[in-house]
């Protein structure tokens, strides 16, 4: 498994997921609220998804330079 140094800290491919998941979820669930709180679990569902999958978009997007 591929792993990174953080000021010391050994940081994997797989806690970087965890940790992209989880600020993707709360995200999703504050701007949902924000600006559509009427609208049903699916909506947020999707927006949660597509945060996650666009931050491997710019990931791709940036190593390539």
């Amino acid at each position: 498994m591929k792993s990174s140094t953080v000021k010391g800290h050994n940081v994997t491919r797989f806690y970087i997921f965890i940790l992209r998941v989880i600020l993707g979820a709360a995200f999703a669930v504050i701007l949902i609220r924000m600006f559509y709180p009427q609208a049903q679990m699916i909506y947020t569902v999707g927006l949660w998804g597509f945060l996650v999958g666009m931050a491997y978009v710019f990931e791709y997007f940036r190593a390539r330079k």
